[in-house]
């Protein structure tokens, strides 16, 4: 007899929770029973989603930011390239597309989220890969790479249709950097650029969204704030907000609407109305069902959708399913714990890193000495370039990082100072 863990999406929440399960389970057995771990995904490409900012300004191409999945998991980990059909929560079973049922003792969702640009009235209509264009997605970004290249000046915008979206600091990294590119180009006078966002700045936490707002001004990027894109008329170069206002664009780069899986939604008490898996923010247990786990975008949790984050709850999530099957009482671990480069041009980036409780404040990573926070700094540039090879080689291998861990460091940062009881702030 066996003990059967399923982890739905082989990226790398599915990819780095497969392999710390399967180094932890070679040695150790379930009830006197060995465990079998499943990965199934219904490709064989495994994409380094942070590249794709990269691959607009020819900073990065398609060999060098996909691989095969199956090589990214270790030896004895079977992997079933497949769609799925649906999950039977209540059977316990995993339908999949090519008629293979998966009965599992442990589930983990990790299929991240889909772009739902049929969500958007006009996107993908007139002028879709013309005019208007997603880095969010390897045919998007390299489509743009060319618009790009031949673009000779006008308005171009940067618009963000809704929240969540997969690492939110990307849109605005994107701006950082065609104001770098347009600048190396020489016809930077030539080009406006706008972000258009949702949001009543330029980040959801206000330390950071003054910091990087300030950076917009500096780089004359226009800032539209509370807009929520209603329509996209390709043909016409406008975004249409829900309230009317209007923003014209000679090149649009749009960050669609994004939601859960599809067969999220056929499987009944799975998800919620966007097809993400309402999930335990602190265990990483689905409130569906006790046995089932989810990890990284595919999730409700109110973190940042961010390679970090799903690194993280990594950590956290593991520990669990081990509890969980060893029938002991699961760690409330994961405090939200995110950070992020953000790429700002000129060969420099900032970094924060906070969580649920604690909004991006400036001071060093991840202690007293150490990157510097909500900073421009070169180091910060060459972190964000090496966490590529650190992806492949460590991350999604599901090694420990010393130093760096689930719980976000309080070392080193620069709190605000209580304002005293009475007094004016």
């Amino acid at each position: 007899m066996t003990k059967r863990i399923v982890i739905l999406g082989g990226g790398t929440g599915g990819t780095l929770t497969a392999n710390r399960l399967h180094r932890h389970f070679k040695h150790h057995r379930v009830d006197s029973e060995e465990v079998e771990i499943v990965v199934v995904d219904q490709d064989n490409q495994h994409l380094y989603q942070p590249g794709l900012l990269f691959v607009p300004f020819g900073l990065a191409h398609d060999q060098d930011i996909v691989r095969p999945r199956k090589k990214q998991l270790q030896h004895g980990i079977e992997f079933e390239q497949t769609g799925i059909d649906h999950v039977d929560i209540h059977s316990d079973t995993v339908y999949l597309e090519n008629g293979r049922e998966l009965p599992y003792d442990v589930l983990v969702i990790a299929t991240g989220a889909r772009l739902a640009t049929e969500e958007t009235e006009g996107l993908t209509g007139p002028g879709w890969n013309e005019k208007v264009f997603t880095f969010y997605d390897l045919p998007g970004a390299t489509a743009l790479e060319e618009k790009l290249a031949a673009f000779e000046g006008g308005k171009l915008v940067l618009n963000v249709v809704d929240m969540p979206i997969k690492c939110p600091v990307a849109p605005l990294e994107f701006c950082f950097l065609a104001d770098w590119f347009f600048t190396e180009r020489g016809i930077r006078d030539k080009v406006e650029i706008t972000y258009a966002t949702p949001l009543d700045g330029a980040f959801t936490k206000p330390v950071a969204s003054a910091a990087l707002s300030d950076l917009l001004v500096e780089k004359g990027v226009n800032l539209v704030t509370e807009f929520n894109t209603g329509e996209v008329d390709g043909e016409g170069g406008k975004l249409i907000g829900y309230d009317g206002r209007e923003v014209e664009f000679d090149l649009a780069v749009v960050i669609p609407l994004h939601s859960g899986q599809e067969y999220v939604g056929r499987s009944d008490g799975l998800g919620d109305d966007l097809n993400f898996v309402p999930t335990d923010q602190r265990t990483l247990q689905t409130k569906a069902k006790e046995n089932i786990f989810a990890i990284g975008d595919a999730t409700n949790v109110p973190a940042s959708k961010a390679g970090s984050v799903t690194h993280f709850e990594g950590d956290v999530l593991v520990e669990n399913i081990i509890k969980f099957l060893d029938h002991k009482p699961l760690d409330e671990g994961y405090d939200g714990h995110a950070n992020c480069f953000i790429e700002t041009g000129f060969g420099k980036a900032l970094l924060i890193d906070f969580n649920y409780d604690t909004e991006p404040l400036p001071g060093h990573f991840p202690a007293k000495v150490g990157m510097p926070l909500l900073k421009e700094s070169r180091l910060n540039h060459m972190g964000k370039l090496m966490f590529q090879w650190f992806y492949w080689h460590a991350l999604l291998q599901g090694r420990d990082i010393p130093g760096i861990g689930a719980t976000m460091p309080q070392h080193g940062k620069e709190h605000p100072t209580p304002t005293p009881e009475g007094a004016s702030a």
